[in-house]
């Protein structure tokens, strides 16, 4: 299993920026994000098992366009990888077996960036700083 622990997953200052433009209708298009990103990786996936070049690059340059656009760095950047190289051996007329590595990666990087996500959006969990561990609101509440 694929670990990102280690890896910054998310820049949390174009997310909260993002979040802020969006407002109420945040919740919505990260659930048309999540929902997108579904398809895109298993489509993705699909060409990949294909071996068709081409079935790569819209979902792949979806994927990009998207990530990118909540601060998902990190995935943009593989989705990237695969469209252009895809684009390329859609010129040179070549199978994607050299994306095997990216392809093998996208699933779960995906799934850790939308937990990720989820995680910060979830009105319960509070992120402090960099590297914090999440504090649980209305600690008071309830029985004491």
């Amino acid at each position: 299993m694929v670990s990102f622990q280690d890896e910054e997953l998310v820049d949390w200052a174009e997310f909260d920026a993002v979040r802020e433009q969006l407002g109420a209708n945040f919740a919505r298009i990260l659930r048309y994000f999540s929902e997108d990103g579904i398809k895109s990786v298993e489509a993705i996936e699909q060409a990949m098992r294909d071996k068709v070049s081409v079935a790569l690059i819209v979902p792949a340059h979806t994927l990009k366009g998207e990530s990118l656009q909540f601060g998902a760095r990190p995935l943009s950047a593989i989705a990237e990888k695969i469209e252009m190289t895809a684009r390329h051996l859609v010129e040179i007329q070549q199978t994607p077996e050299e994306l095997v590595p990216e392809a093998v990666r996208l699933r779960p990087m995906f799934e850790a960036t939308m937990a990720s996500l989820e995680k910060a959006t979830n009105p319960l969990v509070q992120r402090r700083g960099a590297g914090a561990e999440p504090e649980v609101a209305n600690q008071k509440f309830g029985r004491l």
